[in-house]
């Protein structure tokens, strides 16, 4: 299946970014701190879209429901670039591709990234999702940690009807440089694509999975070893094995034929979809 063209404004933004095919999915050729300065480069020292650019990420479970999940499949097309959160996915990249990823971009560590990036230059972030313990929680560990960052705003992501609207028109009216959306998938990828109509004075809108529990500290990283040894997933099942057993026991699998199997050896254009 071919991708989903990017509309006009948005090939043109991301037209200097190499990108790779992995299990299906472009992939974005960026490290880190290329991620990070890239996000920058969008809104600092000016915007350079009329709308919010929508940056998202990738790992096995993504690939594997992709390939069985249409409405999941077209939500992650649609993004303008798409991130490996998955060190299996840089793994294969190095046996399948001349050009593979340079690292795992987590969106854990991205957001520490940005969030000094963003500091420095007086770039403003808002905060939406998780539950509102949660949510407030994490945006008060950010403040401690970041004192000068702007947040402009947070919110939790239970919202429904009338009352979403009245947070979509909120946080438009506060014209974060960043919101950070942390609904889970597919609902951020799905929220994403609803409302950003209505979201034209944002800047980017980066889907962010649970970034919020690690924010607040109610779930803890797995330690360096495993996460470079592809192993985060066992680390979050010891953690959370009813809830995720069944999960990575049916999608690892599927991710890793995939991976060997619907990827291109080499980087795919820029500019085309």
């Amino acid at each position: 299946m071919r991708e989903r063209r990017l509309n006009p404004v948005g090939r043109a933004a991301t037209a200097g970014v190499p990108r790779i095919t992995l299990g299906g999915l472009r992939l974005a050729v960026l490290d880190l701190e290329q991620t990070a300065d890239f996000m920058i480069d969008m809104v600092f020292p000016q915007r350079r879209l009329p709308r919010p650019l929508y940056l998202t990420s990738a790992n096995g479970e993504v690939l594997a429901r992709c390939s069985t999940e249409p409405m999941t499949d077209r939500l992650f097309r649609a993004a303008d670039l798409i991130n490996a959160d998955g060190q299996p996915l840089v793994t294969v990249s190095r046996f399948k591709s001349a050009t593979p990823l340079p690292e795992r971009v987590a969106t854990t560590d991205l957001f520490h990234v940005v969030a000094r990036k963003a500091q420095a230059a007086g770039l403003s972030f808002y905060l939406f999702g998780a539950d509102e313990a949660e949510n407030t929680a994490a945006v008060a560990n950010v403040r401690k940690l970041y004192p000068d960052l702007k947040i402009v705003g947070h919110s939790h992501g239970f919202h429904r009807g009338e009352a979403l609207w009245a947070k979509v028109d909120e946080i438009n009216a506060l014209a974060p440089d960043y919101l950070w959306v942390s609904l889970g998938i597919p609902y951020e990828q799905a929220f994403v694509e609803e409302y950003t109509s209505h979201l034209c004075n944002v800047g980017v809108i980066k889907t962010s999975g649970g970034l919020f529990n690690f924010l607040s500290g109610s779930r803890v990283r797995a330690p360096k070893w495993m996460q470079k040894a592809s192993l985060e997933w066992a680390w979050r099942i010891w953690l959370e094995p009813r809830r995720l057993f069944w999960r990575y026991l049916t999608t690892n699998p599927r991710a890793l034929y995939l991976l060997l199997n619907k990827s291109q050896p080499s980087v795919t254009d820029r500019t085309q979809d």
